[in-house]
């Protein structure tokens, strides 16, 4: 074998490496083939934090309506959160304040963080916390700005997204007030065609 051809397989084999060794990393910036969301439905916390003083929040999410279907302007919308307490001492989600101009305000905010402890703020058909009085018509795909305020670990101030209820949302309880997508209309025939034979 000559020394060209030696340096040919040398090369092909650390490209061939190169996308294993590249994903390599761990935590929530590792290399992947498939896309997903550290926090999901794309949540960002600002600054780039996922939290403040121990208290990270995990995923965050709104429940839209129906695909083809909206909550209409002043309607309110259950909020999803998974939070966990990494702090020393227990902490609590005293309430929420949502942006002036996306909505009125959140009822259902006061929740209770142990420390150590993952807590889901929306199971089963009864959400615990409610944004409400929305200023325009949310159809999915919309996100909200929401501060979180914590007893100890202080304010965390996100962009929080819409999610329409499909997919892996469809098992939630469907939002009250949402509009469903209009039904199809069977298509008119044309003027003068004649449907007989």
């Amino acid at each position: 074998m000559t020394t060209s051809s030696r340096r040919v397989i040398a090369i092909a084999a650390f490209l061939a490496a190169a996308p294993a060794l590249s994903a390599c990393g761990a935590g929530t910036d590792a290399n992947t083939n498939k896309p997903y969301a550290p926090t999901e439905a794309g949540v960002l916390i600002r600054d780039g934090a996922y939290g403040v003083n121990g208290i990270k929040v995990s995923q965050a999410y709104m429940l839209g309506p129906d695909p083809g279907g909206q909550i209409p302007a002043g309607g309110n919308v259950p909020l999803y959160l998974s939070i966990t307490n990494d702090a020393t001492a227990p902490d609590a989600l005293l309430g929420i304040t949502p942006d002036p101009n996306a909505a009125t305000t959140a009822q259902g905010g006061s929740v209770p963080l142990p420390v150590g402890t993952l807590v889901h703020t929306g199971t089963g058909s009864n959400p615990q916390i409610q944004i409400q009085g929305v200023k325009s018509a949310l159809r999915g795909g919309e996100s909200i700005p929401l501060t979180l305020n914590f007893q100890n670990a202080g304010q965390v101030t996100m962009v929080v997204p819409v999610i329409t209820r499909n997919r892996e949302y469809a098992t939630l309880p469907p939002v009250p007030g949402a509009i469903p997508a209009p039904s199809p209309t069977a298509a008119a025939s044309p003027a003068g065609e004649s449907t007989g034979h």
